[in-house]
Formats: structure tokens, C-alpha cells, sequence
């Protein structure tokens, strides 16, 4: 009786348009709400605003709520919020305003009594500037993320203050250009850095050298034309995935300093050539993208030490043709993308380094269906449960095979056409006839793959024909 007298206590002085589903959350989500919630119990230490008509946090909006240590404002229609509108929420370890269109701005201070928070969420607002000091007292910070507002520059040392405890900072979706080797100064337990989807065009040498510890850089869908690990220093980093998507990159200076790396992302870039060395000291590495670009050929080496590497991807360049070598020392690949390139054959033995299960995808590509695609079409028959999208793998010549698929092709079917300079000069061949047996000498001034066929009639008029190679 004890226990449902207490249920019904809190169920009944749950704060009028909120759910109260334990004595220590409260969730409010109703439209018509315009203002913190009054009469909250001194038990709840959690409470969630969601799509509410709330617009301003006065300095007494939250006097009530002293207790709270997890606030989230989320979806609602906060316009302004009162320099001391959390002064008395010192218990606070988490605080998140985000889904504001009207917020544009915070003025300093507004969290100086947060020495406790942990975890700061001002994400999809439209915060124009963040100034010098809003984040001084927030000393014991692990996470602070300002994604997709209107950001454009950020103070120096803005985050100086945070550096003994702050491991993920997140900045993605703004509009920053200009970073500094101080924007970052001294953030020595960061792992996390987000810089993606801004418009970043150049980075200076030794901007993240600070960040010992950084293990994730994101800076897809910047502006970036290139890009040299002098931006993360000259010593080798801790760094273990690189995201460089979406960018404008052309070139790529060696990687010497990033041996810890194991994800690196180059897609939708438009590099045209990489040189041999580029990914020699990436010994760890097991996910390179290098989709969506504009190669044309790779070198015969680019792979090489690259031991542990598990996918490669290469959908969607131009390449023509591809090193037998390629990925000689690349076998535990598990998955590996040659799709929509300019392949019309693959080299003997390209497909034959793997010993672990692993799925190939070759479809998109103007596959040339003649004795020079034997390799490929036998391990086709052999391997065609790893092939995904297999019935896309057409035959773009010769034009009687066109738009039929590879496998089904019977392997005699594949046949080389001599051109007019390789075929012998019939009027070179003598003909002799000896204990039944006819044979036919021709001059060749080189060996050619050429086929021989010899079609007689039996006395029945059926055809029997018999084949030589030369």
C-alpha cells in the first residue's frame, strides 16, 4: 500500500500538459505550452521540453528546478535565453537547446554556473557567433556539440578552458572557413574533432598538432583543393579514421605521420592520379574509399604494405585497366569495388590473392567479350556467389554479343578477331596430303593466339570440325 500511495503521489503533482513515467523524469510535449512548467517535485532530476511554444528562459523561469541534472530543450521555439536563466542549476550535467530556428545568439556567461556539466548540445539553432569565454567555467566538459547553425568564424582560444576534459567536439553543418592553429590551442584529450559540411579551403600547417589524442577527423564536404598530413603535425599521430569525402582535392601530399590510420575516405573527390608512395606507411590501414573520382589508372605499387587492409573501394572512376599485381599482398581483402569504370578486361590472376570470403562487385564496367576475358569468365563459373550484382555484368562488344551477360556466354564463344596485319598470307600456305593425313603450312612472322578450325562433311553431309591453337 506504502509503494502505490507513493506512485499515486507523484503521478498526481506531475506538472499539468507533461508525462511524469518515474518520480525522477518529466516529459512535456504539447504545442500550446509557452512556459517552463511550475510545481515540478524536488525528486525529478531529469526534464525533457519537447515542441513546446516555449520562446524566452527568464532568470526565474528554472528557479524552481534547482535539483535538475539533465535539461534538454528540443524542437521548441526558444528565441532569447536570460544571461542568468540557469544561475541557480548547479547540479546541471547535462544540458541540450537545440531545434531553435529563432535562437541567434547567447551571451556570456549563461553557463557560468555550470561547473559540473558534462555534456553541451547547441545543435540546429541559428547561432550567428559564439564569443571569447562562453565556455571558461565549463571545466569538467566531455562533450560540446554546435552542429548546423550559422557559424562563420570562431574566437582564438575559444575553447582553451576545456582542454583537460573535452574528448568530442562536434562543428559540422556551419559555415567556417578560417581555423587557425589557435582555434584548436592546447585540446590535448580531444578524440572526436567534426568539421564537416563547412567551407574549409585551406588548412595550415600543424592546426590539430596540439590534438595528441584526436582519433576521428571529419572534414567532409569542405573546399578543400588539398591535402598534406602537415595539418596534423610532424610527428606521428594516434589518428585512426580520416574522412576527406565530398571535397575538391587534386592532389594528395604523402602520408607519412598517420601509421595508426585504419579509415580513410577520399570519395567524391577529383583526383585524376595518386603517386606509388602515397599509402606506403599506412600499415594499419583496413577501409580505403577512393570512389567517385577521376583516376584513370593506379600504380603498380600504390597498395603495396597495405597488409591488413580489408575494403577497397573503386566504383566510379576512369580506369582503362588495372596492374596482374595490384593487390598481390592485399589478402584478407573483404570487400572490393571495381564497379562503373572503363574495364574491358581484367589481367590473369588479378582476382586470386584473397583467402578470406569475401564479395567483388565488376558491374557498370564495357566488359569486352573476347579470348582476352577468359580469365575473368572462369572465375566468374567459380566465384559467382561473391559477386554481387552479378546479372549487371554486361558484354559491351563485340556488338553480337552486346548486353548479354558475362556468364552466359559459353567459353568457346569468347573468341580474338586477327586484324588485317596479324592474319597470315593464305597465299603463303602449301598444302600436302600424306597417309591421310592433311597438312597445312602457312608463314606467320608472329605467334598469335589464333584458333584453327577445320570443318569437313561426313558422308552423312553432317559437319565435324576440329580445332588447333597455333
Amino acid at each position: 500500500m506504502l509503494e502505490l500511495s507513493l506512485v499515486l503521489d507523484w503521478q498526481n503533482v506531475c506538472p499539468y500538459k507533461c508525462h511524469c513515467f518515474t518520480p525522477l523524469q518529466v516529459l512535456c510535449a504539447e504545442e500550446r505550452m509557452s512556459s517552463f512548467p511550475r510545481n515540478i517535485s524536488r525528486q525529478v532530476r531529469e526534464v525533457i521540453i519537447m515542441t513546446s511554444s516555449v520562446s524566452y528562459l527568464f532568470s526565474h523561469s528554472l528557479m524552481e528546478s534547482p535539483q535538475l541534472t539533465r535539461l534538454i530543450f528540443l524542437n521548441n521555439a526558444l528565441r532569447s535565453i536570460h544571461l542568468n536563466a540557469f544561475e541557480l542549476l548547479t547540479e546541471l550535467q547535462e544540458l541540450e537547446l537545440s531545434g531553435n530556428p529563432p535562437l541567434d545568439h547567447l551571451l556570456p556567461g549563461t553557463f557560468s554556473k555550470q561547473e559540473k556539466l558534462t555534456k553541451l548540445l547547441l545543435n540546429y539553432n541559428s547561432l550567428k557567433t559564439v564569443r571569447l569565454g562562453m565556455f571558461d567555467s565549463l571545466k569538467q566538459l566531455e562533450v560540446l556539440q554546435m552542429k548546423s547553425n550559422v557559424l562563420s568564424d570562431l574566437p582564438p582560444f575559444l575553447f582553451q578552458n576545456l582542454s583537460s576534459l573535452l574528448e568530442i567536439l562536434k562543428l559540422s553543418n556551419n559555415l567556417l572557413s578560417n581555423l587557425t592553429c589557435d582555434t584548436f590551442h592546447n585540446l590535448s584529450h580531444l578524440t572526436e574533432l567534426h568539421l564537416e559540411w563547412n567551407r574549409i579551403a585551406h588548412l595550415d600547417d600543424g592546426i590539430f598538432s596540439t590534438l595528441t589524442n584526436l582519433s576521428v577527423l571529419n572534414l567532409q564536404g569542405n573546399l578543400l583543393t588539398s591535402f598534406s598530413d602537415k595539418a596534423i603535425g610532424s610527428e606521428p599521430t594516434n589518428l585512426r579514421v580520416l574522412n576527406l569525402k565530398g571535397n575538391r582535392l587534386t592532389e594528395l601530399s604523402f602520408l607519412r605521420n598517420l601509421s595508426s590510420l585504419t579509415d580513410l575516405m577520399l570519395s567524391g573527390n577529383q583526383l585524376s592520379s595518386i603517386t606509388d608512395n602515397l599509402f606506403r606507411r599506412l600499415t594499419a590501414l583496413e577501409n580505403l574509399d577512393l570512389s567517385d573520382n577521376q583516376l584513370t589508372s593506379l600504380p603498380e605499387g600504390i597498395f603495396k604494405n597495405l597488409l591488413s587492409i580489408k575494403v577497397i573501394n573503386l566504383h566510379n572512376n576512369n580506369l582503362t585497366e588495372v596492374d596482374a599485381k595490384l593487390f598481390e599482398d592485399q589478402i584478407f581483402v573483404e570487400r572490393l569495388y571495381l564497379s562503373d569504370n572503363k574495364l574491358e578486361t581484367l589481367p590473369l590472376g588479378l582476382l586470386d590473392h584473397f583467402i578470406t570470403q569475401h564479395i567483388v562487385r565488376l558491374h557498370g564496367n564495357p566488359w569486352r567479350c573476347d579470348c582476352q576475358l577468359w580469365y575473368l569468365h572462369d572465375w566468374l563459373l567459380d566465384n559467382g556467389q561473391n559477386v554481387e550484382m552479378l546479372d549487371m555484368m554486361a558484354c559491351e562488344s563485340p556488338y553480337f554479343l552486346r548486353k548479354r551477360t558475362v556468364v552466359s556466354i559459353p567459353r568457346d564463344q569468347l573468341v580474338c578477331h586477327l586484324a588485317e596485319d596479324q592474319a597470315p598470307d593464305l597465299n603463303s600456305c602449301s598444302l600436302q596430303i600424306a597417309n591421310n593425313t592433311m597438312i597445312i603450312r602457312c608463314k606467320v612472322e608472329k605467334c598469335s593466339p589464333a584458333t584453327v578450325k577445320v570443318t569437313n562433311s561426313n558422308p552423312a553431309g553432317r559437319s565435324v570440325r576440329k580445332l588447333w591453337r597455333k
